[in-house]
């Protein structure tokens, strides 16, 4: 065997460092930037199987909610919008993709600190309010049990329920089982019962789904009180346009990926983006795709101040001259 020099050793070691740092670059380059937020999903996917059927329930959704913020989430029925809420509370586990909470890695952990996730992290009202609220425990009791897991003392515990039905203007049933609760009351409690453990995340599921208008607006500002006086970032699930134009930020889902977003300042008109997803995926809204008829493969053209999309055919009205 030939012996290397102390020159031949030195080469080689740089030829293999500047390889790894190429590859380092090549790696770094397709791997997606992590942003920042308080609730981050990153190319999520969740798909059901039977031996029947596969349903991708959500397609490569990204998703980032600052803390602090209160969300709207919107989308017609089966776009993803409830599985994503499955997920995010710790029900329910992605395929494939990343999703974290408060620094929570929802595919990495295990049973002990999932449980200890769902205890403290997030909180979570259902649509219907039957699954809220234990039917043989008052309202303060209901607003106190999750503490109870938590180990605060009882004492405690009665006085945080007390404050937090106060704080949601529902004291006066304190002392009343849910059968004596109207639907927007029992909500309400329930608000309060997600509340409970001071959670960062408060994940509400068509929350204002089953009550009259009234009814909802006034569950609606209890969920902005849980946001705003409580410091809980909100997302929640919602047909209710009266929900969705209240908020500052409102998503849309279609077909299991986030494809727009209204941005309203306070007190003014919404503007609607469409969202470009981190490998330069976005969904054209269907009133474009139809008024141009975009089907299959179209054609990008690099116009000054924006990108020009084209059906591809040439002899379409307004479609630039393909080059012979």
């Amino acid at each position: 065997m030939t012996e290397m020099s102390e020159g031949d050793e030195v080469g080689e070691v740089g030829e293999v460092s500047e390889l790894a740092g190429l590859e380092a670059r090549a790696r770094a380059s397709v791997r997606p930037v992590a942003d920042e937020g308080l609730v981050v999903c990153d190319n999520l996917v969740r798909v059901y199987r039977t031996d029947e059927v596969e349903v991708q329930a959500l397609q490569g959704l990204d998703l980032v909610i600052g803390d602090g913020e209160c969300v709207a989430l919107v989308g017609a029925s089966g776009s993803g919008k409830s599985t994503l809420l499955s997920i995010l509370s710790g029900l329910d586990l992605p395929t494939a993709g990343r999703a974290k909470v408060a620094g929570h890695d929802l595919l990495a952990m295990g049973r002990r600190e999932r449980l200890g996730y769902r205890r403290r992290t997030v909180g979570f009202v259902w649509q219907q309010t039957g699954r809220n609220l234990l039917p043989y425990l008052t309202a303060l009791e209901n607003v106190a049990l999750p503490m109870k897991y938590a180990r605060v003392p009882h004492r405690s515990r009665r006085e945080r329920a007390a404050e937090l039905l106060d704080v949601l203007g529902v004291a006066y049933c304190r002392d009343r089982r849910p059968a004596e609760l109207s639907g927007g009351e029992q909500q309400r409690v329930a608000v309060a019962v997600a509340t409970a453990n001071s959670p960062r995340v408060l994940l509400a599921d068509e929350p204002t789904g089953e009550l009259d208008t009234a009814s909802g607006a006034d569950v609606f500002a209890a969920l902005r009180r849980a946001n705003e006086e409580l410091g809980a970032t909100v997302l929640v699930v919602t047909h209710d346009p009266l929900v969705s134009d209240q908020v500052r930020r409102t998503v849309r889902i279609r077909d299991g990926r986030t494809s727009t977003e209204t941005l309203r300042e306070q007190g003014g008109e919404g503007a609607e983006f469409t969202v470009l997803d981190r490998v330069g995926r976005l969904q054209l809204p269907t009133e474009y795709v139809e008024r141009y008829g975009l089907r299959g493969r179209v054609r990008l053209t690099a116009e000054p101040g924006h990108v020009g999309v084209w059906p591809d055919a040439p002899e379409s009205p307004g479609s630039p001259e393909r080059e012979r």
